[in-house]
This record gives structure tokens, sequence and C-alpha cells, in this order.
């Protein structure tokens, strides 16, 4: 008895890691790094040639309205460069993409949670999915022969109507290819990321919630109302801000759509706009080697807006899955 106590080996308890818990760490800790050094190195290199553009311009490359290069017969060069217009487009357009998308990403997020019915809700969820991976020049082409001429009259109606508000009067009745559109596709486009995680908040929502919600007589309505909707606010706010974030970097849907000019235009229904990842696009091939500095100074601010925006909504995303609010 003794002999076979000694020769079956006893397994220790300890809080050393094995040496397989210690390979699979390193590789996971080395793709992350690898993922933040990427981003870092993305950010410096925008930075570092973007450094003469915002050196020499200041605060005005920000504020300024105007992109110019002028060349004297003696050959020296003057530049003026600002993306103030550019930055009113982006906000301007994102802004209309929220103010459609949100609401219809909270509906379909609804629907799918509580009444889809349970047979087809799969089907509908890897819909909804789905269009999160569609290539952005297929939301610009049907944007353009399709949403255009719907959108052009829903623009002639607002500015019918409402156009004693400045952002809705149009002096000139151009309404094609206006920042109204370019809303309307991002919007579409954003709706798959705001109910993905609209609809993960909603179904997390406390079972003992609901049914005491309908013990006290509580219609299905009634307990969305006071328990699904306050439950999930902050998850809807989380996946805004990430919906925000898509809006303010889309280049080929909103350059297939708007007409884009270097110009301000707060009118959302006239027919001209632009934002900063389509001024790029359109500038980048005929540009001049100080351009290219400013466009790659553009593309740092862009990159910063977007981080800014995507953390801010991480953080709220993640506040909300802890604190279970």
């Amino acid at each position: 008895m003794a002999i076979l106590e000694n020769s079956v080996k006893q397994r220790e308890i300890t809080t050393e890691p094995r040496r397989s818990d210690k390979i699979f760490r390193g590789i996971v800790s080395t793709i992350a790094l690898s993922a933040f050094a990427i981003l870092a190195m993305i950010g410096t290199f925008l930075a570092l040639r973007g450094f003469q553009t915002f050196h020499s311009q200041g605060w005005h490359f920000l504020t300024g309205y105007e992109w110019e290069v002028v060349t004297d017969d003696a050959g020296k060069t003057t530049a003026r460069f600002g993306i103030g217009a550019m930055l009113v487009g982006t906000v301007l357009i994102s802004m209309v993409a929220l103010f459609v998308g949100v609401p219809l990403s909270i509906l379909t997020a609804l629907f799918l949670t509580f009444y889809a019915p349970a047979r087809f809700k799969k089907l509908l969820v890897a819909v909804v999915d789905l269009m999160a991976a569609f290539p952005s020049i297929l939301y610009g082409l049907w944007g353009y022969f399709v949403l255009m001429p719907m959108a052009m009259y829903w623009a002639k109606l607002l500015h019918k109507y409402l156009g004693w508000i400045p952002l809705f009067n149009v002096k000139e009745p151009f309404f094609e290819r206006s920042p109204f559109v370019a809303g309307l596709v991002l919007a579409i486009m954003i709706i798959p990321i705001v109910t993905s995680v609209a609809r993960e908040i909603f179904s997390q929502t406390p079972l003992d919630r609901i049914q005491a919600a309908y013990a006290l007589g509580a219609t299905r309505w009634s307990m969305i109302k006071t328990v699904a909707l306050p439950f999930g606010s902050s998850g809807i706010v989380g996946g805004a801000m990430l919906g925000l974030g898509r809006a303010f970097g889309e280049t080929v849907a909103v350059f297939t759509v708007l007409n884009i000019v270097f110009k301000a235009n707060f009118q959302i229904l006239f027919g001209m706009g632009g934002n900063i990842a389509s001024m790029i696009v359109l500038k980048w091939g005929e540009a001049s080697p100080i351009e290219t500095k400013a466009l790659l100074a553009s593309g740092f601010v862009l990159f910063l807006l977007t981080l800014a925006v995507n953390a801010l909504a991480d953080f709220i995303v993640k506040r909300t899955l802890k604190s279970g609010k």
C-alpha cells in the first residue's frame, strides 16, 4: 500500500501559472499591445506629417473657410488652409444621421427584443447585422438612384412649411445632393450599429422587473416605457455615439450623394457641402506637397475626433453593462 501511494504523483496546488498559460498570456498580450501600437503609429504618423501645417496655420486651420495655394511671379508660395467649412459639414451631416437613425434603431431594437416572433427573430437579427457588412459604395449608389428622388420631395415639404427656421431656409431651390440626403444615407448606415448595441442592452433587462410590471397590470408598451427604456438609456447613448463615430469618418457614401463644395453651408436642404473625409478624397489626387501635408493634418483632426467619440461610447457601454442600470 505504501509503495502504491509513493508511485502516485500527487498534484500540487499552487498559484504559479503553468507554462501553457504563460505562453497563451504572452500571445494575447502581444496581439493586444500590437493593436495599440498600430493605432499609436497611425496617430503619430498623421501628427508628424501635419505638424508643419498646424505650426504655420495655427487655430486658423480649424476655423478658416478657405483652401488655397498661391504662387507669385517670384516663385514664392503662400498657402491658406482651413477646414472650418468641412468641420461644419461633418457635424451637420452626422447630426441629421443621428436625428433620423437613432429613433429608427431604438424601434428596431425594441421590436427584435420584445415583439418579434421567435421563429423569425434569428433571421431578422441576422439581416440587421448583415447590413453593417455592406460596402459603403452600395449605400451611396442606393442613396443616389433610389433615396435622393424621395428625399428631394421631403426636402421641398420641409422648406415649404418649416422655411421660417434658418436651418431649412433655402434661398435658391436647389435640393439635389444636399447634406439632408447625405444624412439620410448615413442614417441607414448607422442603424445596424445602434440597433445591435441597443438590442444587447434591452435583452439584459432584469426579468424580475419585467414580471413585476406585468403583475401590476402594465401592458407591454407600459413595461417598455417604465422598465426597458430607463434600463437601456445609457446603452442607447453609447450606441448613438458609436454610430456618430461611423458617420464622422464615412467617405464613399457621402462623396457619392453630396455635392462637394468647399464652403460652409448651414442649410441642410441646399445642394452643397462636404465633410472632412470626402474633402481628403476629392483633393488628394491633385494635391501638391504642401497640400498633402495639410490633408494629412485634416486626417489627424478626423482621427482625434473619431477616437474621442468611440472612446466615449465604449466608456458609456461598459459603464452600463457593469452597473446594470
